[in-house]
């Protein structure tokens, strides 16, 4: 792997002050690095190792070390949602892409087409820390907010040239009401509009409840969110405005584990138990 490919980042090591639910952009960062690293890797993402290497983060020490299952697991939902936004810009390639608590992904220099808008919206910590770290460019723009406060749709320039919206590892912690209200939102401001967002089962979001879940040093902050796979119609309530929910399918992985990741939403006794992508259509 060349990590001099792409925009150079600072070059200064910088000391992230994050904590609670900020503080877990961290630990998926980690992953995708780690996962990044490897000859055989399932995501091309030398910017996320770049990224690691100018924090100032005791990453091994507070995360323990590298799990091949949680970073391959990372990288294939990183690209289907890299996929699921190249799918939409393919139709529409000067759309806009949100990306809802982004925290140090790097989507947008997987995926940038030369034409596409990309903002990113984050808690102002997290926001901080990524415009310090990232390169700056013009049809990127960072904007410190937090994915509740619904303002964040005023900022969409041209929603008539698409809009595709993405929350990658943030619905979980917000309340279920919270969750509507950003589908609903998006439904009535958003027509031909997609979301594409993940969730977590609700074994996983009822042991954080408890305080149970816990990767190396890092308490893993409540989540109230959660959606079993049989559940997805439900979210054709949030407006009338919602054409189509469906599961997406994760990519090809790398061995065996790789195989049972791409395809545990189609197998009863796994898709129960697991993170799954939901891609949100409006009409």
């Amino acid at each position: 792997m060349t990590l001099t490919d792409g925009p150079a980042l600072t070059e200064e090591r910088v000391r992230p002050d994050l904590d609670g639910v900020p503080e877990t952009l961290l630990w998926t960062l980690w992953n995708r690095a780690c996962e990044a690293r490897r000859p055989d890797s399932v995501l091309r993402d030398p910017m996320a190792v770049r990224l690691v290497e100018a924090l100032d983060y005791p990453f091994e020490e507070r995360l323990g070390r590298p799990s091949p299952l949680f970073a391959q697991t990372q990288g294939l939902r990183s690209l289907c949602f890299d996929r699921s936004i190249a799918n939409y810009v393919a139709r529409r390639p000067a759309a806009t892409v949100v990306a809802l608590g982004e925290g140090l992904e790097t989507s947008f220099w997987r995926v940038d087409n030369g034409r596409l808008s990309w903002l990113s919206v984050d808690l102002p910590d997290g926001a901080a820390l990524r415009e310090r770290l990232l390169p700056a460019h013009e049809r990127h723009r960072v904007l410190a907010r937090s994915a509740t406060d619904l303002s964040w749709l005023d900022e969409i320039e041209d929603p008539g040239r698409g809009v595709i919206v993405t929350a990658q590892g943030l619905m979980m912690y917000l309340r279920p009401p919270e969750v509507r209200e950003i589908i609903a939102a998006c439904a009535q401001r958003l027509p031909g509009g997609v979301l594409v967002l993940d969730s977590m089962p609700r074994w996983v979001t009822r042991l954080s409840r408890q305080g149970r879940v816990r990767i190396g040093q890092l308490d893993i902050p409540a989540m109230h969110w959660s959606m079993a796979p049989d559940e997805r119609p439900k979210l054709h309530s949030a407006h009338p405005g919602v054409a189509e929910v469906r599961a997406l399918t994760m990519p090809p992985g790398r061995g065996p584990v790789g195989r049972l990741i791409q395809h545990q939403h189609r197998i009863p006794v796994y898709r129960s138990i697991s993170p799954a992508v939901t891609l949100v259509r409006f009409r």
